[in-house]
């Protein structure tokens, strides 16, 4: 069977499939590809998906950037794109650039991406690359022109994060006390206090890349 070329509806549809979903998109002015659209977790599905993969359940290493290879891999295939991820470097892809070329996703105050609809725990698995070009989401404005409060700024401890500067040093180190458990086991505090997006998130999913990321500090 012919790869087809996908109208937005089939490609949300088989990106639910696999509990993820489009987090925005973007017309590039250089490169191979008309149109790329960001791919991240649908927050409703995605880490029940994940928890019932081969990949989770193998007890290997990597298991989240495996299980993104295979599947955002095979959608590639499905609908002759090419799959694009933000691991697996150097060279990196500019996910960052891409995030906020978008629409989708800002800068918020405490200098992380936000995303209208995920908040600060935006995460992207890849990205599919078409030589055509699709229509896009529609562009938001940034959540953060309407939080009032901005509850990010004062969620950190103080020596990991000083007026928006984070000091991925003093953050490890605070994970290492008793008042860092909660950063550990129910996810990072400030992007906890983000209003977008709030309860949506498993606390097993949060401890789950929290438990990695800290595993992973330098010595």
């Amino acid at each position: 069977m012919d790869p087809e070329t996908p109208d937005r509806q089939t490609l949300d549809a088989a990106f639910k499939l696999h509990g993820l979903c489009v987090l925005g998109g973007l017309h590039p002015e250089t490169g191979p590809h008309k149109t790329i659209f960001l791919i991240g977790p649908d927050k409703h599905r995605f880490w029940q998906v994940f928890q019932n993969s081969p990949e989770y359940l193998d007890g290997n290493i990597n298991p989240i950037d495996r299980w993104s290879t295979r599947v955002i891999g095979d959608l590639a295939q499905k609908f002759a794109a090419d799959p694009i991820f933000p691991f697996g470097g150097p060279p990196y892809h500019p996910f960052i650039g891409w995030a906020l070329a978008s629409g989708q996703c800002f800068q918020s105050p405490v200098q992380i991406l936000v995303h209208s609809n995920a908040g600060l725990f935006v995460s992207y698995r890849g990205a599919l690359g078409f030589t055509e070009r699709l229509d896009l989401p529609a562009s938001t404005q940034s959540p953060c022109h309407t939080c009032v409060k901005k509850p990010c700024l004062a969620a950190c401890p103080p020596a990991a994060l000083i007026k928006g500067n984070y000091d991925v040093a003093a953050c490890h180190v605070f994970l290492d006390t008793d008042n860092g458990a909660p950063c550990l086991t129910r996810g990072c505090a400030v992007r906890r206090a983000c209003p977008v997006g709030q309860s949506d998130r498993p606390e097993a999913q949060s401890a789950f890349h929290m438990s990695y990321f800290h595993r992973k500090a330098p010595e």
